[in-house]
């Protein structure tokens, strides 16, 4: 699986691997695939300066990126204190009842959230970076769109490249516009913030609008098949996300969570505003349903429904709410049905690509090469 930008980055397999856990990410490189560790999770550079230690030391030497979520323009001036005083009473009252009805017991007296993502919030991201810069990472991708001018401009001063997720042609224009090095086409189907446009449409609406800057085909990839599918479409390589998610190096921390993953069909996932404030698909649960309910408050905008909900969400991981326990997965997730390492998931990418392959070659008359 061999392309240009997978030849620039010095990677054998076109196979982009984006996971919150340092050592998915690491076996993503080891296996010949481009580790990429997620950071929105991080709100303090000591937490995340260990994990990266812990990703360099088990690349093997070989390469790996960043990805974090910044908004384009900067906000100056605003804490977390201060967004934290924007959230209504009556949405906290919503999420303490909902806890309530469902049993959910309360955390231990200084017992700290262990889910408060912040890491959107403009000074926790730049924190971030002045961390991910004294490491060799070769890739910075935003989550959120083109990261602001001086951060691009700072990572190409490190020889970094840059990399924005899209989810419509306008939106992969304006990457491009900004600077950026590689479009990430993310479909509808991909998990977390995601648009509402199909994979097979946005893949070549954004090659054609951003050529000739490299684009990875996101969303709905979970085969070598359908990865080839995406090469076929203009893309230089594919994104993956929720495929690692039931591998044997991620920690999710709860068996029933792997569980429900395992047990999940493709239709078992809802595009909500549950989690962050922007649409976000996840497995459905009691949680999604009682935020998307016409009768509830409705969810917040970003970053406001992140900072109400985080302790709700340690609550329910910990002690494993079956009927509220959820977390950001694609309709991919149909395919994930047992756990293997992450070198047998890449395995089967690239023994998938070959047949894929092999089949157009034979129906278009050509011999294999």
């Amino acid at each position: 699986m061999e392309t240009e930008l997978s030849r620039r980055l010095g990677i054998e397999h076109a196979i982009f691997g984006f996971t919150p856990f340092p050592e998915v990410a690491a076996a993503i490189t080891r296996a010949g695939g481009f580790g990429v560790l997620g950071a929105v999770r991080y709100t303090a550079p000591d937490d995340l300066a260990r994990d990266l230690d812990r990703l360099h030391r088990h690349a093997g030497g070989k390469p790996y990126g960043l990805d974090v979520v910044m908004p384009a323009k900067k906000v100056e001036g605003v804490t977390e204190a201060d967004v934290e005083a924007m959230i209504p009473d009556g949405h906290r009252g919503f999420v303490q009842e909902l806890l309530a009805r469902h049993s959910v017991p309360e955390l231990a007296e200084g017992e700290a959230s262990g889910w408060r993502i912040t890491g959107w919030m403009e000074e926790v991201a730049r924190g971030q970076l002045d961390v991910a810069f004294d490491y060799p990472v070769k890739l910075l991708a935003n989550a959120l769109g083109s990261p602001p001018a001086d951060v691009i401009a700072r990572a190409h001063g490190h020889g970094v490249l840059v990399a924005a997720l899209a989810g419509s042609a306008h939106h992969a224009r304006r990457h491009a516009e900004a600077g950026i090095d590689v479009v990430v086409a993310q479909g509808y189907e991909a998990g977390g913030h995601t648009g509402e446009i199909g994979s097979m449409v946005l893949v070549p609406e954004v090659v054609e609008a951003v050529a000739p800057l490299p684009v990875l085909a996101a969303g709905g990839i979970g085969s070598g098949e359908q990865a080839a599918a995406g090469l076929a479409l203009g893309a230089e390589g594919v994104w993956l996300g929720s495929l690692w998610l039931t591998t044997e190096e991620a920690d999710l921390h709860s068996e029933a969570l792997t569980a429900k993953l395992l047990a999940a069909g493709s239709g078992d996932t809802v595009r909500s505003r549950a989690l962050t404030g922007k649409p976000a698909r996840q497995l459905r649960t009691a949680w999604t349903d009682a935020w998307d309910d016409p009768a509830g408050p409705g969810a917040l905008p970003m970053p406001l429904q992140g900072l109400l909900v985080a302790e709700a969400v340690s609550r329910i991981q910990k002690y494993e709410a079956g009927a509220l326990l959820g977390t950001p997965v694609g309709q991919i997730v149909g395919r994930m049905t047992s756990r293997r390492s992450v070198q047998a998931v890449v395995d089967d990418l690239t023994r998938g690509f070959e047949r894929a392959v092999t089949r157009i070659n034979r129906i278009a008359g050509r011999s294999a090469t």
